[in-house]
C-alpha cells in the first residue's frame, strides 16, 4: 500500500495535477518508489473516493482542464497513521543474485558481460546521486525537511556505492574462473 502513501506525500509537498505527479515521481520519490502514468491516475481515484484528497476548483471552468489535487485532513492523518507504523524489512529479491546462483551449476558464459553492464548502469547512477547531492545539498542549506530528504538521497548513494563495489568485485573474481563449465 505504498503507492498512495508516496501520493499523499507528494501531494502535501505541492498540490499537482496527475501528470505534475508522474514528473515528479521522475525526479525524485521514482528514484525509489517508481510507478506508471496508469498507475498513479489510479491511485489518485481511489484517494479521491476515500476522502483523502480533493480535486482543487478550477479558476475558470473549462473543458479538458487538468485537475488538481490537494490532500485534505483525512490523506493528512492516514499518512501520518503510516508514517508512524511499525513495517518488517522486505526480503532482498535480485535477479542477478539468482542468476550467480544459477551459474554455479550451468556455467558463466554471458554472465560476465552482463554484471559489467550492470555496473556500468549503477556507476551512472551513483554518479547521478552525487550530482543532484551537489545541487541540491550544499554546505549551510539545512532545514529539517531538507536534513530528511538528504538522508534519503544518501541512502540510494550508499546503496549505489555497494552495488557498485560488489559488481566489482564479481567481475574480477569471474575473471580468475576457469573457463567453461562452473559445474
Amino acid at each position: 500500500m505504498s503507492l498512495p502513501h508516496a501520493i499523499l506525500t507528494a501531494l502535501l509537498e505541492k498540490p499537482s495535477s496527475g501528470l505534475e505527479l508522474t514528473r515528479r515521481f521522475d525526479k525524485s520519490i521514482g528514484y525509489f518508489w517508481s510507478a506508471t502514468h496508469q498507475q498513479i491516475y489510479r491511485e489518485l481515484g481511489k484517494l479521491e473516493a476515500e476522502g483523502y484528497i480533493r480535486t482543487l476548483p478550477a479558476e475558470q471552468p473549462a473543458r479538458g482542464q487538468k485537475k488538481s489535487y490537494e490532500v485534505l485532513p483525512a490523506g493528512r492523518a492516514e499518512l501520518a497513521r503510516w508514517t508512524g507504523a511499525s513495517q518488517d524489512p522486505k526480503p532482498l529479491r535480485d535477479v542477478m543474485l539468482l542468476r550467480l546462483r544459477a551459474a554455479a551449476v550451468v556455467g558463466t558464459a554471458g554472465i560476465e558481460a552482463d554484471l559489467r553492464r550492470h555496473l556500468e548502469l549503477h556507476r551512472r547512477q551513483l554518479a547521478e546521486y552525487r550530482q543532484i547531492e551537489k545541487r541540491d545539498f550544499p554546505p549551510g542549506k539545512d532545514t529539517p525537511q531538507g536534513r530528511l530528504h538528504h538522508l534519503v538521497l544518501q541512502a540510494g548513494i550508499d546503496l549505489e556505492t555497494f552495488w557498485t563495489q560488489w559488481l566489482t568485485r564479481a567481475v574480477d573474481e569471474l575473471a580468475v574462473l576457469p573457463e567453461g563449465d562452473t559445474a
